[in-house]
């Protein structure tokens, strides 16, 4: 019968195997030598039999030992593989997140921001996923997302999730239009104005109904479009003008289409939302930290609203 054989015991032996001398195995475990003999010592008693004769002043294996050591060696690896991921989960460079965002942050800022984190973290592994806002949110509140990014109203944001920043509506313009050259655009400026919007179920869109509604203004609607993206597009195609969100409107890269400000101001609250029944992964802390500075540092400085 055997006694305790226990990882330290293991890895004094591999050492051993693998230095062929004590002196060499003591400076492979950074200990004395006579630390590394009474490891071996020890391992000896607790098996029952020998592991090396000494020959001419040098450890010789015996059998039973390269047979061991051929065990030992399989099963260390697979130790020395967990500690490495052990080591790599508590620097945050291990796990596997899923994100859910709403189109205005999947489409081109997220790409380019989870490029660089994945690169930083190459042992990540990330999903995105996009949703519009409730949807996303829901997500992480049912546990089928770690992290949503999101665009809620200031209440909503409040409750579920941490306020990022928030921004200003811009008003996108064909090229050539005769508002391009104001410094900001009102309610008033569009009257007559063929007007693509985004559907009522997004929050952005009631409230400029009620802000049109409140200047007397009735506004010609043919097309609309969940996706800012596709609105910028419907007016580059010369199908009216838009509002968009500003994160959007920062990244937009196409021709044909001028971006102004909107007055007043119509604000865009960008969140991100973690699950509040369980703590976050290093993994997690490290991205949200990561996507607040790439958020600040992408949103054009004109349309940020502060303390908004």
């Amino acid at each position: 019968m055997t006694g305790k054989i226990t990882l330290r015991l293991l890895e004094g032996f591999r050492a051993v195997m693998q230095a062929k001398t004590v002196t060499a195995a003591a400076l492979v475990l950074n200990v004395s030598q006579p630390v590394v003999t009474r490891l071996i010592r020890d391992l000896e008693e607790n098996i029952g039999f020998s592991l090396f004769v000494r020959e001419q002043g040098r450890l010789k294996p015996t059998a039973e030992a390269l047979i061991l050591y051929e065990e030992v060696q399989r099963s260390l690896i697979s130790v020395d593989r967990i500690l490495q991921s052990v080591e790599m989960l508590r620097d945050g460079h291990q796990g596997y997140l899923q994100i859910a965002a709403a189109p205005a942050l999947a489409l081109s800022f997220l790409p380019k921001m989870m490029a660089g984190f994945s690169a930083q973290y190459p042992g990540a592994r990330l999903t995105l996923h996009m949703h519009g806002s409730e949807t996303s949110l829901n997500m992480v509140l049912s546990g089928m997302c770690d992290i949503a990014v999101v665009m809620l109203s200031m209440r909503q944001s409040g409750t579920y999730g941490e306020r990022i920043l928030s921004g200003r509506m811009v008003c996108v313009l064909p090229v050539g239009h005769r508002l391009t050259q104001q410094a900001t655009v009102g309610p008033w400026d569009l009257r007559g104005e063929t007007f693509l919007s985004h559907p009522h179920v997004l929050d952005t869109r009631l409230q400029i109904d009620a802000l049109f509604a409140a200047h007397g203004i009735q506004r010609e609607m043919r097309l609309e479009s969940q996706i800012s993206y596709s609105l910028i597009e419907l007016v580059a195609a010369g199908a009216g003008v838009a509002l968009v969100d500003p994160l959007t409107a920062t990244l937009y890269r196409g021709d044909g289409v001028v971006f102004v400000p909107f007055d007043p101001i119509v604000v865009n609250h960008y969140s991100v939302v973690t699950s509040s029944e369980r703590p976050p992964s290093v993994l997690q802390e490290r991205f949200i930290e990561q996507l607040k500075k790439s958020l600040y540092d992408t949103l054009a400085p004109e349309y940020r609203v502060v303390g908004g």
